[in-house]
């Protein structure tokens, strides 16, 4: 499809819309570890592994709903389904801050998992009004915005929670409720009504929405690949301030600026790099470099023996932003302009079946090896885990894109 004119501002309407979303979610991630503890009684090694059992609910209805959002947006347009989402994402966060028990968290964390596929809708706005050579940057700029939002979101996250773990709760629910109300006034429709498709339901089946990658030749393999990555991405979300907290004694405050930190160089790599370095050097090789680097950090976090040298590395892992965005730019040039959505949805149901069934083995792994009878006891098994995988992934990239080179 080629670019609307009005473009260019609605991509930054849906940068502002991820990023809210972002800040939102970030806000809450250093204070889950003592939220649980609190509400649940458990020491750090045991909080970790029901953490990880929310994050599995959380991904759970995100992998059985996000097919549905895409295809929906697919048959009644992209600003409904978007702003809906966002709402229902504030509403939930008023109902996490209240919660009495850790059974009120669960329900809290699925609510939010179903809202929170708008990234969905989001990735399928952009295809709407980018051409398919500018497919890869505008999804750098949403990779940006899921990097800005968690350098502002669990800094402030972290200093929130010096006044409770609750305070940062009620701080996401405002920061959706505002991106709602930013959105409704200012969000145009970039899915025409001759563009759309009627709903189907087996179309929006979680299992049947990978199917999509059937569909078209060539696609699977790379399909493949990525929800190996997905599995190996998914250590950051499941143990990173647990581990932080078990291996350095880190503070909220002291997670919320870490994140921060990695946030920034995040943002700052997908916002302004992967559009000139894929125009350079081509997606492949972006994507190897990306998962090259990866492996290199993943490891170095393993072995570090201090905060200072942690934050060094966050530069060394900054290419690993340019493998989602790349990896969604080849796979959205497989498929028509009244299928982006439908696409978008499957690439979503991947991610989630990998945070879904890696947030939970990620958080036991930490578990585990924090337990006084594990064979070796440390903090630090399950990024040695996720260097494995992420080197799978990297053998599995060369092998599978071949023919790209």
């Amino acid at each position: 499809m080629s670019q609307q004119p009005q473009g260019k501002l609605a991509v930054w309407f849906v940068f502002a819309t991820v990023l809210l979303d972002m800040i939102g979610i970030g806000l809450v991630v250093p204070v889950l570890p003592r939220l649980i503890s609190e509400i649940a009684g458990r020491d750090i090694a045991n909080a970790s592994v029901l953490g990880g059992w929310l994050f599995f609910v959380y991904g759970g209805m995100q992998f059985l709903f996000g097919p549905a959002v895409g295809n929906l947006s697919d048959a009644v347009g992209r600003r409904p389904v978007l702003l809906l989402s966002v709402f229902g994402l504030g509403i939930d966060y008023f109902l996490t801050a209240l919660a009495p028990t850790i059974g009120w968290l669960f329900i809290g964390r699925g609510i939010a998992g179903i809202c929170g596929a708008s990234y969905v809708t989001a990735n399928a706005y952009l295809a709407d009004i980018t051409k398919p050579d500018d497919r890869a940057r505008a999804f750098g700029l949403i990779g940006a915005a899921f990097g800005v939002g968690f350098t502002i979101g669990p800094a402030l996250g972290g200093i929130l929670g010096e006044f409770g773990p609750r305070v940062p709760f009620y701080a996401a629910a405002a920061f959706s409720l505002v991106n709602f109300a930013f959105g409704f006034f200012v969000l145009p429709e970039t899915l025409p009504p001759d563009k759309r498709r009627p709903f189907e339901w087996r179309r929006a089946n979680p299992l049947g929405a990978l199917k999509v990658f059937s569909t078209y030749p060539g696609v699977i393999p790379l399909a493949a690949a990525m929800f190996v990555f997905f599995l190996a991405s998914s250590v950051y979300p499941a143990i990173w301030a647990y581990w932080g907290i078990a291996r350095f004694g880190w503070s909220e405050m002291t997670i919320g600026l870490s994140l921060a930190a990695f946030g920034l160089v995040t943002a700052l790599t997908q916002g302004f790099v992967t559009g000139p370095i894929v125009a350079r050097f081509g997606e492949r090789r972006v994507m190897i470099f990306g998962l090259l680097m990866t492996v290199i950090a993943v490891v170095g976090y393993g072995l570090a023996p201090s905060l200072f040298v942690v934050m060094l590395l966050f530069v060394v892992n900054a290419p690993e932003g340019f493998v989602q965005p790349t990896m969604t730019a080849i796979l959205s040039h497989a498929a028509p302009d009244d299928a982006q959505g439908e696409m978008q949805g499957g690439i979503a149901s991947l991610q989630n079946l990998g945070m879904l069934i890696g947030t939970v083995v990620f958080a036991q792994i930490f578990g585990y090896f924090m337990q006084p009878n594990a064979i070796v006891m440390s903090p630090s098994v399950g990024f040695f885990v996720a260097a494995a995988l992420f080197t799978l992934t990297l053998v599995w990239i060369v092998l599978a894109t071949s023919e790209r080179k």
